[in-house]
């Protein structure tokens, strides 16, 4: 179903190509000690924990703790079982029907549908809580929630809302997603959300790759101890290293505010990924932006094995959305010019 759904969907909007990736088992830099508890056939030929595949990170498990479920943790078997079915029904587009006035006509009211522009069929945020049945995937602080903004990360979201709101004077007043340039769920960090929540790893001795299908955002990561160059980059700059099986994955540089809930250029990300077994992948990572958050805070999103292979996703290259903003903000920008010129 996953398969027909986004061969269904890329093929009316996007262009479909696979990308497939080998790597070559060359020596490695420093040597990977195999652990024990780690079966042969989880580990690449050089040793390494072998994160290898497609990962699928799904879920409707809220980032944060919903105000309603305060102070629980988990859900029993039968309250997720209700969860599921609330939130499914709740994000169905199709059965909501959302609505809203955008004026009057002969004194009656004009609405637009606004189902989030699409139709359930085009979604695939998932239908399941993850395994634990935590209620959040923030795992600290405790309470399953973000901490406090600062003063200035307040005032930086409020500017980005600004931009966003007023009559685009160029591309920098949309969101770094909505020009194509980062996708809204491959981060860094990967959280879930939307659609195309899929992301391959690829190993070699000396690196590791990770491919995002949102946006097709590919991280080259050095394992090598190569020294950063200290360039900021829209993805940051990124080392990584093995702590026991665990791949421990060292983010800083950021080109500038990220899709993160508000994060600033100044974000240090810690990742880490560890192989459970075949079939699961845990995934967890913790923030330290003391621009944007009164404390660090950390959260986890278990993945699981994917079937199938990365689509290409080709978001701005694929349609003409930046050119009817702007286009439509310089009509705007004329149509003001004129009636002021007419005073």
């Amino acid at each position: 179903m996953r398969l027909l759904r986004l061969s269904l969907l890329f093929a009316v909007t996007i262009g479909v190509a696979s990308v497939t990736a080998q790597t070559t088992a060359s020596k490695p830099s420093a040597k990977v000690k195999p652990a024990a508890k780690t079966s042969a056939a989880l580990r690449t030929a050089w040793g390494a924990p072998n994160l290898e595949g497609i990962w699928d990170f799904r879920t409707i498990t809220p980032m944060e703790r919903p105000p309603e479920l305060a102070g629980k943790a988990t859900l029993t078997a039968e309250e997720t079982a209700e969860y599921e079915r609330k939130i499914n029904e709740q994000r169905n587009a199709d059965a909501r029907h959302d609505t809203k006035v955008t004026g009057t006509a002969n004194g009656t009211a004009v609405t637009e549908d606004v189902a989030l522009a699409y139709n359930d069929f085009w979604w695939d945020r998932g239908t399941k809580v993850i395994g634990t049945r935590r209620t959040s995937l923030i795992v600290d602080p405790p309470d399953g929630r973000l901490p406090p903004m600062t003063t200035e990360g307040k005032q930086r979201m409020a500017a980005d809302d600004a931009k966003r709101e007023r009559v685009a004077e160029g591309p920098e007043d949309r969101s770094i997603g909505e020009r194509c340039i980062m996708g809204f769920n491959s981060g860094p960090p990967m959280v879930p959300g939307g659609y195309n929540q899929n992301v391959q790893i690829v190993q070699h001795p000396d690196y590791v790759v990770l491919l995002n299908e949102m946006v097709h955002n590919a991280r080259i990561i050095p394992l090598n101890g190569r020294p950063r160059a200290n360039v900021p980059q829209w993805a940051g700059e990124s080392t990584a290293h093995w702590e026991g099986d665990t791949l421990v994955i060292d983010t800083q540089n950021f080109r500038q505010n990220t899709s993160l809930r508000g994060s600033g250029p100044n974000m240090h990300l810690i990742e880490r990924l560890t192989r459970v077994d075949a079939d699961n992948l845990r995934y967890s990572f913790t923030v330290n932006d003391p621009t944007t958050w009164t404390k660090p805070w950390s959260a986890e999103v278990p993945m699981v094995k994917a079937e199938g292979l990365i689509y290409e996703y080709a978001c701005q290259e694929g349609n003409r959305g930046m050119f009817g903003i702007l286009s439509g903000a310089r009509a705007l920008d004329q149509k003001a010019a004129v009636k002021s010129s007419s005073k």
